[in-house]
């Protein structure tokens, strides 16, 4: 078996495919999709995206410093690729996608009501790194919908049917393999 060095490139997938709903400084909302997102540190929590500064939203996330991250499951896979290849500046992407905008703890941009997860999040830094400028955010509250926790509280991320991204293609997650520590695991 053979071996091939490409030139220097991403090839880290699959990765999340998120809608990041902002807002400018007068309450325009927009959502833009965005697969180059990420947990970066945990106390305090904070995340990241990656947005090209030509977007439409990245003005948005500057005169503000908010954004919100929502998970995007299968059921919302199609509405995440048209907020992905439509420009806010031209359509209004809760409207046409029928996405319900709602307002969550800590930031004044709003969330979308039909997605299972809402991470909202306040910029504290921003790095522009080349094609894409990376914001760093403090994570500022978290909103999960209700209906996907079990009997005891617990909240079941795992069968949300959550959606990652591959060169270009949508896919839903797949069958659980084994669990943190499973291999050193005494039988």
């Amino acid at each position: 078996m053979g071996k091939q060095t490409w030139k220097a490139g991403n090839m880290l997938n699959p990765v999340p495919a998120v809608m990041v709903s902002v807002a400018d400084k007068n309450g325009k909302a927009n959502i833009i999709t965005i697969a180059w997102a990420g947990t970066i540190c945990t106390n305090p929590p904070m995340a990241s995206i990656s947005v090209r500064p030509e977007r439409y939203s990245y003005h948005m996330i500057e005169e503000t410093g908010e954004f919100v991250i929502n998970l995007t499951t299968e059921e919302l896979v199609k509405a995440c690729d048209y907020c992905g290849v439509v420009s806010g500046r031209d359509k209004d992407k809760f409207k046409e996608m029928n996405l319900t905008p709602f307002s969550v703890e800590g930031v004044s941009v709003p969330a979308i009501a039909e997605s299972p997860v809402n991470i909202a999040c306040r910029v504290v830094e921003k790095k522009e790194l080349g094609s894409h400028h990376m914001f760093i955010a403090e994570v500022v509250s978290v909103t999960v919908d209700e209906t996907h926790m079990n009997e005891t509280g617990k909240f079941l991320i795992n069968e949300l049917g959550l959606v990652m991204y591959s060169h270009g293609e949508y896919f839903a997650m797949g069958e659980k393999l084994g669990k943190f520590g499973y291999s050193i695991q005494k039988k």
